[in-house]
C-alpha cells in the first residue's frame, strides 16, 4: 500500500505583502500532491512551524487516510484548537493528500467529492483597487471589467480600520461606491468589503447609502465574533450580507445558521480545514438556503485549485475569488495556469488538483521578512460617532 514518504514547506515571496505557503507531500511510490496554507504577515513562518510538526502524523501512513488525519489532528492539538495557525497548516496538508489520491486513482479530485454540478466557476476580481479618490479608483475598475471581469470587489472605505468613524468617512465610502458603480455601468457586479471594521449603527448607514448602486453583497460589515451584531444588520439592509473568512471548520459555521445571520458564506479552504471541510461547510449551508462564495486570498495556483475542486459539486455555489495582482508571479511558479475568460474558469479534467509547482523556481522567491505597518496613533480617524 502508498505510503507517506516525506513533507517538504515553501515559504515563498509572493512579491506583494503576502507569503505563500506551500506543502509538498511524497510517497513511496513516486506520487506526489501539493497543499497552499492561507498566511498572514505577521503569522506565516508560525503557520510554516505548525506545518512541519504536523507532519508526524503523516509518514508511513496512507494518504489516503484523510479524515482519519484530520480528526487525530483537530484531537491532539485541543490546546491549540482555535488557532488560525493550526487551521491554515492542516488545510495545506488536507489539500496535498486530495491531490496524491486524485493521482492514485487516475481522477480530477472533484469526482471523488461527488462529481460536479457545473464545467465554468465564476470569479470576481480583488486585487485591483486603491487609489487616492473615487476617480482614481473608478478608473481601475473601468480597466478591470475591460479585461472581461463581470464582478469586482472593493474596500470602500478611508483611513484606519476603526469601528466608530464620522461622518466625512462614511460619505467618502458611499461616494467610491458611486463612482465605481457609474464607471463599470449596470451589467457588472460590484461586491462591496468591509473587512469586519463597523460598529452595527455604521454597517447599517452605510449599506442603506450604498443601497441604490445595487452591491452584490456587502461583505463582513462586522465581525463574525459577534454573531448578533452580524444578524442585526443582515436584518436591517436589503443588501445580502457575506460572513465567513475568519471561521474555522463546520463548528464554527453552526451558530451563524441557526441565528441566520449571512445570506452568503466566504469560508477560505487554506485556513478553515482544507477541501473536504469546505465541503461540507456548503452542504450545511445548502440546508439552510445559504449560497457559498469562498473566500480565495492566497496563489492562483494550487490555492485556487483546491477552491475550483471543493466547489465543483456545490449546488449553493455562487462565485469565488481571484486576486489579478498574483497571475504573474503565479504563472512563474506554476507549470500549469488557470484562464479567465469573461469571468469563468473552466475546470481542469486532470488528475488530483491538475496543478503542479516548480520548486526551483520556489527556491528563487525565498520568505521576505517585512515590517509591520506602523499606524498613526494621532490622526485623530474614527474619533467622532458620525
Amino acid at each position: 500500500m502508498m505510503r507517506i514518504e516525506s513533507v517538504k514547506t515553501f515559504l515563498v515571496d509572493s512579491g506583494s505583502a503576502k507569503h505563500w505557503l506551500f506543502v509538498k507531500i511524497e510517497t513511496d511510490e513516486g506520487t506526489h500532491g501539493w497543499g497552499e496554507a492561507y498566511t498572514q504577515l505577521d503569522r506565516d513562518r508560525v503557520i510554516k512551524r505548525q506545518m512541519d510538526e504536523l507532519a508526524r502524523y503523516l509518514i508511513g501512513r496512507s494518504p489516503f487516510d484523510i479524515k482519519q488525519f484530520l480528526f487525530s489532528a483537530y484531537s491532539d492539538f485541543a490546546g491549540k484548537r482555535g488557532s488560525l495557525e493550526l487551521f491554515c497548516a492542516i488545510s495545506g496538508i488536507e489539500q496535498a493528500l486530495w491531490d496524491i489520491v486524485g493521482k492514485a486513482t487516475g481522477q480530477p479530485v472533484y469526482n471523488l467529492l461527488g462529481g460536479r454540478t457545473r464545467r465554468r466557476m465564476r470569479v470576481y476580481a480583488n486585487g485591483w483597487g486603491g487609489g487616492e479618490n473615487p476617480e482614481e479608483l473608478a478608473e481601475r475598475a473601468k480597466a478591470v471589467a475591460a479585461k472581461g471581469f463581470t464582478a469586482l470587489k472593493f474596500d470602500p472605505f478611508p483611513g484606519l480600520w476603526r469601528a466608530y468613524i464620522d461622518r466625512s468617512q462614511e460619505e467618502e465610502a458611499v461616494e467610491r461606491v458611486r463612482a465605481v458603480r457609474e464607471a463599470v455601468g449596470p451589467e457588472v457586479e460590484i461586491l462591496v468589503e468591509v473587512h469586519r471594521r463597523l460598529a452595527p449603527m455604521h454597517a447599517v448607514r452605510v449599506a442603506r447609502a450604498i443601497e441604490p448602486y445595487a452591491p452584490f453583497w456587502f461583505e463582513e460589515p462586522v465581525s463574525a465574533r459577534d454573531l448578533d451584531a452580524l444578524s442585526e444588520v443582515r436584518h436591517s439592509i436589503e443588501i445580502p450580507v457575506v460572513t465567513g473568512e475568519e471561521l474555522y471548520t463546520k463548528n464554527e459555521f453552526r451558530e451563524v445558521f441557526e441565528r441566520r445571520a449571512a445570506d452568503i458564506l466566504n469560508p477560505d479552504v487554506c485556513n478553515c480545514g482544507g477541501i473536504l471541510e469546505l465541503r461540507e461547510i456548503g452542504a450545511m449551508a445548502e440546508a439552510y438556503h445559504v449560497a457559498m462564495a469562498p473566500h480565495n486570498y492566497n496563489s492562483t495556483t494550487v490555492g485556487l485549485a483546491a477552491t475550483l475542486h471543493a466547489s465543483a459539486g456545490m449546488p449553493n455555489f455562487l462565485i469565488t475569488e481571484y486576486f489579478v495582482n498574483f497571475e504573474e508571479v503565479g504563472r512563474e511558479i506554476s507549470r500549469q495556469s488557470f484562464e479567465v475568460e469573461d469571468s469563468y474558469i473552466t475546470l481542469l479534467e486532470t488528475p488530483g488538483l491538475g496543478i503542479d509547482l516548480d520548486e526551483q523556481a520556489l527556491r528563487e522567491r525565498p520568505f521576505q521578512a517585512r515590517p509591520l505597518r506602523d499606524l498613526p496613533l494621532d490622526s485623530g480617524a474614527g474619533s467622532s460617532m458620525g
